[in-house]
């Protein structure tokens, strides 16, 4: 007999048909005449209801099936007459797979806090709560291939291991092959990693834009979508060491064009998820965040507003309002400043342009006023910026200029630099957050709940 899921028989099970389920149990009750098994196989929120006449199967056995355990179950599915199902098994057979001591199972049937859970994570799956989370990440994670496939986008593996630093952060892993107690030294006494791997000093990426620009400059339109790395001393509810970037790159696209696809990408990954994973938002909205399911579609209803980061910069210096961190013309906003314009000033998504040079990285394209680029931020409610992208600079002379003033090593980015000197054009793109929008769409507070095995400071477990 092939096995059934939850899901399948909830959806499309035929009456009085002999099925077969395997799964995990959540809850058992009953009395000495039935047991009511409540089993859950991951496929959905929704757990199958097993009934179990106690005269068909030995009391040992019975006494076997507690929280947590796994069992395969045979038998006829039929209509409930319960509440909240409309269908459950009447079990002709019950075999236990993998037994669970309750006395030492950490997952009884009552409330967890995350705290708890994050410490152990490698069940926290089996909860409610994250079940709904990591369906929703991984359905999100399909429509992401399927929109950028859909819009003929070329997907781009960019290198995890890299020698360059995108964002001149600097806050980087470094990989390396050499002796840590004794490694190799130069004339000087500074270690010489001409004897490493690579034979150079090499980092665990921050960002596959500069990659993916080189792809552009020939495919016309590519993404990455892959794990970047930041090694920031950061302790906060929207950080984490390791996490998931989606990345376009466009040829031919100047800033108004990378506004609208950044616009139009946002509300087709909403719009996925309010399609495809009801049931799960559904559960969140009513246990997590009762405002979920409208700030959703608070995004799907209201054209993004486009304003310049000085427009912005005079609305916040005239609200009023008392902010922790100063406002003032050069500043780079935070993300009490960004709400605000979001949620209260314009009440709708809005995307920032025009920002200062100062503050905004090298790459991007320089505005005719001398003091601006053509960057981007995309802010949302609750969350403050969620995409953040640029037209690139594509003149070779002001690129290579402002690479001098911020000190970017010329030499290692050689590469870059000729893509400027060989058919240049205009180009553009952005970078998502995977786990800010799984935060924003899943209405989780903490980005270490939107991620199978947070990586943070001090903390590398699993």
């Amino acid at each position: 007999m092939i096995r059934s899921t939850v899901k399948e028989l909830f959806a499309g099970g035929k009456l009085n048909e002999a099925v077969l389920l395997k799964g995990w149990v959540r809850t058992r009750r009953g009395n000495k005449k039935v047991a009511f098994i409540a089993i859950n196989d991951g496929t959905t929120i929704h757990n199958m209801q097993v009934v179990a006449d106690a005269e068909k199967f030995p009391e040992a056995l019975l006494k076997q099936v507690t929280t947590g355990c796994s069992l395969s179950v045979k038998g006829r599915l039929v209509e409930s007459l319960g509440k909240g199902q409309q269908v459950e098994i009447h079990a002709e057979s019950i075999e236990l797979l993998g037994a669970c001591d309750p006395e030492v199972y950490p997952l009884q049937k009552k409330g967890h806090s995350f705290e708890f859970l994050r410490e152990i994570a490698h069940l926290r799956f089996r909860t409610n709560t994250f079940g709904a989370v990591f369906r929703i990440r991984h359905a999100l994670s399909f429509a992401i291939h399927k929109y950028f496939n859909d819009k003929g986008f070329y997907y781009l593996h960019t290198p995890i291991i890299t020698a360059s630093d995108a964002e001149g952060a600097g806050a980087m892993f470094r990989v390396t092959t050499l002796d840590l107690v004794d490694p190799p030294r130069d004339d000087q006494g500074k270690i010489d990693f001409g004897q490493d791997f690579f034979g150079r000093s090499t980092n665990l990426t921050v960002s596959g834009q500069l990659e993916g620009e080189l792809g552009a400059l020939a495919l016309s339109s590519i993404y990455t979508f892959g794990p970047t790395f930041r090694a920031e001393n950061s302790n906060t509810p929207r950080h984490v060491a390791e996490f998931w970037m989606i990345e376009p790159e466009m040829a031919f696209y100047d800033i108004d064009d990378n506004m609208d696809l950044a616009e139009d990408f946002l509300k087709y990954l909403v719009r996925y998820a309010l399609d495809h994973c009801k049931d799960d938002l559904d559960f969140l909205n009513n246990m997590i965040d009762k405002e979920l399911l409208e700030r959703l579609q608070f995004i799907l209803e209201n054209d993004f507003v486009r304003i310049s980061y000085t427009e912005a910069i005079e609305l916040l210096e005239k609200s009023g309002k008392q902010f922790e961190f100063p406002v003032g013309w050069g500043a780079d906003l935070q993300a009490e400043h960004e709400r605000y314009l979001v949620e209260q000033e314009f009440k709708k998504p809005v995307i920032l342009t025009g920002y200062p040079s100062e503050i905004k990285s090298f790459y991007m394209k320089q505005n005719e006023d001398g003091k601006t680029v053509r960057a981007m931020d995309v802010l949302f409610p609750k969350i403050g910026e969620i995409i953040g992208g640029s037209q690139r600079e594509e003149n070779h002379e002001k690129l290579l200029k402002r690479m001098r003033e911020m000190e970017i090593p010329e030499e290692e980015l050689w590469w870059y630099l000729d893509t400027r000197k060989f058919g240049t054009v205009e180009h553009s793109g952005f970078g998502l957050g995977f786990e800010r929008l799984l935060m924003f769409v899943t209405g989780m507070s903490n980005i270490r709940d939107v991620i199978p095995f947070p990586r943070t400071p001090k903390s590398a477990e699993f």
